[in-house]
């Protein structure tokens, strides 16, 4: 079973750089902490509010061991912090799904002409 951490960020929409700053950091951190790190995502049309990040693990147990192993990162430690001292996030969601292993990483197909 895969499952999936999906993050939801209320974010300043004036601090949109420490967001995306902060995204990246997580771009190497995540991975070494044992994250499957499946994108995060910045507003673009519509709301200029919300942003997402997308983390998969093999188990809710896989899960707790990455986050025990996130508070120990220094370069994690600093991130929270730097989201705290800047306040561009104004509220954070966490829910966790299941994927749909059939409907995964499909490639794009084009017509033939």
């Amino acid at each position: 079973m895969t499952v999936t951490c999906f993050i939801r960020y209320e974010i300043d929409p004036f601090q949109r750089e420490h967001f995306k700053a902060y995204a990246e950091a997580w771009g190497r951190i995540i991975p070494r902490c044992g994250g499957h790190l499946l994108g995060y995502f910045l507003p673009h049309e519509g709301s200029n509010v919300e942003g997402w990040g997308l983390i998969a693990f093999d188990s809710l147990a896989a899960y707790e061991a990455y986050r025990a192993r996130l508070k120990a990162d220094p370069e994690a430690r600093e991130n929270f912090a730097f989201a705290a001292r800047e306040r561009f996030i104004q509220r954070e969601e966490r829910r966790f799904t299941e994927a749909v292993d059939a409907t995964l990483q499909h490639p794009l197909q084009r017509e033939v002409a």
